[in-house]
């Protein structure tokens, strides 16, 4: 476990490194992670695990109609980055 970890109450996250990309509200703990041309890269949700808050990076798979995880990450940038570079 990090030295630092992200403890919010809310809104979204402030995202470090892909100040790009925008984080729009979906529901309380889940937002789109949209490009600055407004095309929806995915999603990131809040998912509070063992006392701390981890972040999960989704992508809609078209071919099954439904959201796949892509993987649970201590810091909202590392989740994004996983979409980004899962595209």
């Amino acid at each position: 476990m990090p030295a630092l970890v992200e403890t919010r109450t809310s809104g979204p996250p402030t995202l470090q490194t892909r100040t790009r990309l925008r984080l729009i509200a979906a529901s309380p703990s889940l937002w789109r992670v949209v490009e600055p041309d407004g095309r929806v890269i995915g999603h990131l949700q809040e998912v509070a695990q063992a006392g701390a808050i981890r972040f999960r990076a989704r992508r809609y798979s078209p071919a099954a109609h439904a959201f796949r995880d892509l993987g649970d990450f201590w810091s909202a940038d590392d989740a994004v980055e996983c979409l980004v570079f899962a595209r």
